[in-house]
């Protein structure tokens, strides 16, 4: 069974023990901690909730000052952030609330700096805008005439001709265009104090538009002022902003920070889960059996074990226990194809390691290229070893990798690379490829593809008759499993004995398979139901489900289908290149041949990956998997940054710290 055995624990300790208690099970992540019953009181502490307020709010400063700091980080820098692992002991260590908090207050100062100097800038962004359309004038708007007025102004462009029109009426009147934009004109102009009521109703009709000029000097000499202006604030800008560098190098602190109180706030949620009784607290969850020991070890160098009460008890299946898989590191990438169609109740069959050969044979039959299953081998096997990745990315991988082989090995047999046929003969040598041809073996193909959907439904069936054989339940075994077994292989071996082998014994045997079976599952009803007629009526149903087990047959010609698709298609991109001339050929067909073969990588990676999980789903897990089970939910650290191992002394050394390489931290695990 590949379903972790579980036992409830039951801690009673102080409540001022809560905090330490809390970190061993967060080291640990081996106990999923319940909710305290309702009889209960549970509510927590009023210093409890303090503290849980006040790291929140340290948290909301730490993730603005992160998201602040990142936009100074140069571009070079950013792969230097890279995910790592980490021990929980060291993710406590790493962390200095004083530290943080003084940063915190700088970083902040800076930033408000910052926006004042942004808005001083903007301010003058929007000055010097405006006096761009006037910088060219030497002459004071304001001046004082002592016969006449100065006036600016902005007409429509679709004025323009109308205006200089009406001032030819007037030619005592001065105008000059200082500046012309794609939709107005912008003009000086000196009206005679007797020409003022004329210049007025002409500036009515064209829409003359005065500007109020509220500068002391004119507009050339104050634009000028606003560029040193801007120059000089841009060097306070500059001289403020590199106060930024000595805490962008921290970045990877500040995010180690932004990762413990993340962590410290999920076990602030914990203490909501838990009993209080007078000074003491009450926790309950469920414990693995194969964590017990070292769990209780590790909580007893940290706990006085004088101090508190521990208690487990086993519990039975069924029930709101949760479910842990506990699989051979080979077999662990395929539980999520389990966990994506559902988890075994606690105390069912884990289907995870039957599954595995299936889905192996039949991924590797439906991609079958030896080119792709090496382009899988190598990026996966580069990426889990190069780079540090989230838990389920690198199960994700791990998964590619795995099924990289079958791949291959199917390939092999196919006599695939790339799309490309394999040589039949090298050096002289003559060589067995292919095993089985696309071409001229389709048939073959075919019948192997529904050999092997039949093999394992068989054994499917057998898993469900020895799981009722193991519940006592032996008529339940017969008539759902072992009698379908009979009936199944009899007509099997009819048909091989009667069209293939022409061997009367195999069909002598076959027909007493057959119809042995083929009794048992209608007289087993009977026997069951109290009812003859009505248990006669269900046998005769369940016979019907015959028709089910062709269908769950026919589906297994995908694989076929899909191993030949890949491969004829594959095989049409490369001749499709061959037709380009050669220089083409060695220059764009390249690219092309690259992008094409990478387009049918991943189509055939897509269509195996998900039929192959059908086939699992609905022709496999339905003779003797039911699920329903919920996952096992362990206290754990947030693992946003970094992962957090449970293993107390996975890292021995001292993390080290580069300021000037934003602390680059090397980790042996």
């Amino acid at each position: 069974m590949a379903v972790s055995e579980m036992e409830r624990i039951t801690i009673v300790a102080p409540q001022d023990l809560t905090d330490p208690i809390l970190q061993v099970i967060q080291a640990t992540q081996a106990i999923e901690i319940l909710d305290a019953p309702q009889l209960l009181q549970t509510s927590a502490p009023q210093a409890a909730e303090e503290t849980t307020a006040t790291t929140l709010y340290l948290l909301k400063r730490l993730q603005k000052m992160i998201t602040f700091l990142r936009q100074d980080v140069q571009e070079k820098d950013q792969g230097q952030l890279k995910r790592r692992v980490l021990s929980f002991q060291q993710l406590t260590a790493n962390f200095k609330q004083q530290e943080v908090e003084a940063a915190l207050t700088q970083v902040e100062t800076i930033q408000q700096n910052l926006k004042n100097l942004a808005q001083q800038q903007q301010e003058l962004d929007q000055e010097e805008q405006e006096l761009a359309r006037w910088q060219y004038l030497d002459v004071h708007p304001q001046t004082a005439l002592e016969n006449a007025v100065v006036k600016l102004g902005i007409i429509n462009n679709r004025n323009q001709e109308n205006f200089l029109q009406g001032l030819k009426e007037w030619p005592n009147i001065y105008v000059e265009e200082v500046y012309q934009s794609p939709n107005h004109v912008y003009y000086f102009v000196i009206v005679p104090r007797e020409n003022r009521a004329a210049f007025s109703s002409l500036a009515e009709k064209v829409s003359f538009q005065e500007v109020d000029y509220t500068y002391s000097v004119a507009p050339k000499e104050m634009y000028q002022a606003v560029k040193e202006q801007q120059a000089v604030l841009q060097k306070e800008q500059q001289a403020v902003k590199k106060q930024l560098v000595p805490y962008s190098k921290k970045l990877q602190r500040w995010l180690l920070a932004e990762e413990y109180l993340l962590t410290s706030l999920e076990r602030d949620k914990a203490q909501e889960k838990l009993a209080t009784i007078g000074r003491l607290f009450i926790l309950e969850g469920f414990l693995p059996v194969s964590q017990k020991k070292e769990f209780i070890a590790q909580l007893y160098q940290e706990v006085p074990p004088t101090s508190i009460v521990v208690e487990t008890q086993a519990v039975e299946q069924g029930g709101d226990v949760p479910t842990q898989l506990a699989n051979h590191p080979l077999v662990e990438p395929f539980e999520l194809l389990t966990e994506m169609y559902s988890l075994p109740r606690y105390g069912e069959i884990d289907p995870t390691p039957y599954m595995v050969p299936f889905y192996c044979i039949f991924f590797g039959m439906m991609v079958a290229d030896i080119g792709y299953g090496l382009v899988m081998f190598l990026v996966t096997f580069i990426a889990l070893k190069v780079l540090t990745l989230k838990r389920s990315q690198a199960r994700f991988l791990k998964f590619f990798f795995l099924l990289s082989f079958p791949t291959m090995l199917w390939g092999l047999i196919y006599g695939s690379f790339f799309g490309a046929t394999l040589p039949q003969e090298a050096f002289g040598i003559s060589l067995p490829f292919p095993i089985l041809s696309t071409t001229t073996d389709v048939n073959q193909i075919l019948i192997l593809s529904v050999v092997f959907g039949f093999l394992q439904i068989l054994f499917g069936l057998g898993i469900n008759g020895v799981l009722h054989v193991k519940k006592k339940e032996y008529l339940e075994s017969l008539a759902g499993g072992f009698c379908w077994q009979g009936v199944l292989l009899g007509i099997a071996l009819i048909l091989l004995g009667q069209l293939v082998l022409g061997q009367p014994s195999l069909l002598l045997l076959g027909l007493v398979l057959a119809i042995g079976g083929a009794l048992g599952i209608l007289i087993i009803p009977i026997i069951q139901t109290s009812s003859k007629l009505k248990g006669l009526a269900k046998g005769i149903y369940g016979l019907y489900g015959i028709t089910g087990y062709v269908g769950d047959l026919v589906s297994y010609t995908r694989l076929m289908a899909l191993g030949i698709a890949g491969g004829s298609i594959g095989a049409a991109f490369n001749m499709l290149v061959g037709y380009l001339p050669l220089i083409p050929r060695l220059t764009l067909g390249v690219i092309l041949i690259v992008l094409l073969q990478t387009l049918n990588l991943l189509l055939s990676l897509l269509s195996a990956f998900v039929h192959g999980a059908r086939l699992q789903y609905v022709e496999f897990f339905g003779k003797f998997f039911s699920g329903g089970g919920r996952s096992f939910q362990p206290l754990s650290p947030s693992e946003k940054h970094v992962n957090v191992s449970n293993q107390q002394a996975v890292v021995q050394k001292e993390q080290t710290i580069n300021e000037n390489n934003l602390e680059k931290s090397v980790v042996e695990k």
